[in-house]
């Protein structure tokens, strides 16, 4: 099945854009969404999420110790059960930094949600971070490659949790988080595949979309969260860049 026709170049986009909606200084992620929906938006697939959907409004986060442990709490919850457990983490643990949480007791982590499998990641991540074996400012400055492999050193941070970060806590704008479900699934609704497609064939047919697949995962999940009603997850302001 055929996707709608591109706009012509004297018709104008019925969507608008980030610039016309960006108020208080928040930022999206990725870095270069405008640029990246401009450059997508020919494609029939983007112009038909666009048209119906809007642009993604997915806020960037904060790079540093209290995103990527918001992201270890997503593994396998919702995003609304993760920010739940880390509202009430904030409420124990203020500030939220690697020394202040080394000194919680498993009690005070399970009250907060933690199973005993993520006090053991978290726990292990702080003291990286404390140690000075991780570094987050020097994250910042890798390229996309080298950021993902230091992502991988940490103990519980797999390949989904490190793309999630690149794309989301530094912005990047060439991610493709392939093994995501919602993602598989609003990939597979538009290009209308049988069955869903798996990891591995997304990643293949994310090729298409370089230099600009954080943009386009995020027009996919943009369109997968509308569809069913809902916008995007609201996490604790403090993780919001």
């Amino acid at each position: 099945m055929a996707g709608p026709p591109t706009p012509r170049g004297d018709e104008k986009p019925q969507w608008r854009s980030v610039a016309e909606e960006q108020t208080d200084g928040i930022i999206y992620a990725p870095q270069g969404l405008e640029d990246g929906i401009s450059a997508l938006a020919a494609e029939p697939v983007f112009a038909e999420i666009l048209a119906k959907a809007g642009s993604p409004r997915f806020r960037r986060r904060r790079n540093g110790f209290g995103t990527l442990l918001h992201i270890i709490l997503e593994q396998q919850v919702s995003i609304d059960a993760a920010a739940a457990m880390y509202r009430r983490l904030l409420g124990l643990c203020r500030p939220l930094v690697p020394r202040a949480f080394l000194m919680l007791d498993d009690a005070t982590l399970r009250s907060c949600g933690f199973s005993r499998q993520k006090m053991g990641y978290a726990r292990d991540f702080a003291a990286m971070v404390e140690s000075g074996k991780f570094d987050f400012a020097a994250l910042a400055t890798a390229d996309d490659d080298t950021a993902l492999a230091q992502l991988l050193t940490i103990r519980g941070i797999g390949r989904w949790s490190a793309e999630i970060y690149l794309l989301f806590g530094l912005g990047r704008a060439d991610i493709w988080p392939a093994a995501d479900l919602g993602l598989q699934d609003s990939v597979s609704k538009h290009l209308h595949l049988e069955i869903r497609a798996g990891e591995m064939e997304l990643r293949r047919r994310g090729e298409a979309w370089r230099p600009w697949r954080s943009v386009a995962a995020c027009l996919f999940w943009q369109s997968y969260l509308h569809e069913r009603g809902r916008a995007a997850p609201r996490l604790p302001p403090e993780l919001y860049a």
